[in-house]
C-alpha cells in the first residue's frame, strides 16, 4: 500500500495532481486548497491513502499534512454512507480552519459548522454525532482563527439573506467576499445591505 509520495509536481489539474517519483507519475486526488498551493516543478511530500473501486480501480487520495489525512480517514470510516469523494468534500470545508473545525466537533457546536464551514444543519449534526469522542485522537496543528463572538453575528446575517430568497451557499459566498475585502461592519444592517449589493450584481 502506498502511504507517502515524495517527488516533483509534474502536472496540476482541477481536482488532482501528478506527482513524479523515480520516473513514475502518480495521479493523486486532493482538496482544492491543497491543489491551489502546488506549482509545477515543486518538490513536495504528500501523505497518501488508497481507495479501491470496482468501477475505477485503485485511486489515490493525497494530503499535505498528517492531520489532514487522519481527518479524511475519520470521515470515511465513521460517517455512514461516506466514500472517499464525500470524505474529500467534507475535508475541503474543514480546511478553512482545521483547529476551529476540531473545536466545533469537540464542543458539539453546530452553529460554527453551519455558519463558518458551510455544512447544512442536518450534516452538521451528523458530523457531531459521528465524530464526537473520536476526533480528539487527532492532534491538529495551528491556532483557531474564528472569534466565537462573531459566530452568532454571521448566523444572523445568513438567516436574513436566506429569508430574502437567496440560497445558503450564495449567502456564505457574499459574506466570505465581504470578509476577504475587509468590509465586515459591526452593524448587522450594514452587513446585510453590503451582502445584498454583491448578490444583486
Amino acid at each position: 500500500m502506498i502511504s507517502l509520495l515524495k517527488g516533483e509536481v509534474f502536472d496540476v489539474q482541477d481536482q488532482s495532481a501528478i506527482i513524479l517519483c523515480a520516473g513514475v507519475g502518480y495521479e493523486v486526488n486532493m482538496a482544492p486548497q491543497s491543489i491551489a498551493s502546488l506549482e509545477k516543478g515543486q518538490e513536495v511530500t504528500v501523505y497518501v491513502t488508497e481507495s479501491l473501486s470496482p468501477y475505477d480501480g485503485t485511486s489515490l487520495y493525497g494530503f499535505l499534512s498528517k492531520d489532514e489525512k487522519q481527518l479524511f480517514l475519520l470521515f470515511k470510516e465513521n460517517i455512514s454512507g461516506t466514500g472517499p469523494k464525500k470524505a474529500m468534500e467534507f475535508l475541503s470545508k474543514a480546511l478553512r480552519s482545521l483547529p476551529d473545525f476540531h473545536k466545533a466537533i469537540s464542543t458539539k457546536d453546530p452553529k460554527i459548522l453551519t455558519a463558518i464551514f458551510g455544512f447544512t444543519a442536518k450534516t452538521a449534526q451528523k458530523l457531531i454525532d459521528s465524530l464526537s469522542g473520536k476526533i480528539d485522537s487527532i492532534v491538529v496543528q495551528g491556532e483557531a482563527k474564528i472569534k466565537m463572538a462573531e459566530v452568532p453575528f454571521m448566523t444572523e446575517v445568513l438567516s436574513a439573506l436566506t429569508a430574502l430568497g437567496f440560497s445558503a451557499s450564495e449567502a456564505r459566498k457574499a459574506l466570505e467576499r465581504l470578509n476577504s475585502e475587509q468590509k465586515i461592519s459591526p452593524n448587522l444592517e450594514e452587513n446585510i445591505k453590503a451582502a445584498l449589493r454583491i448578490l444583486r450584481k
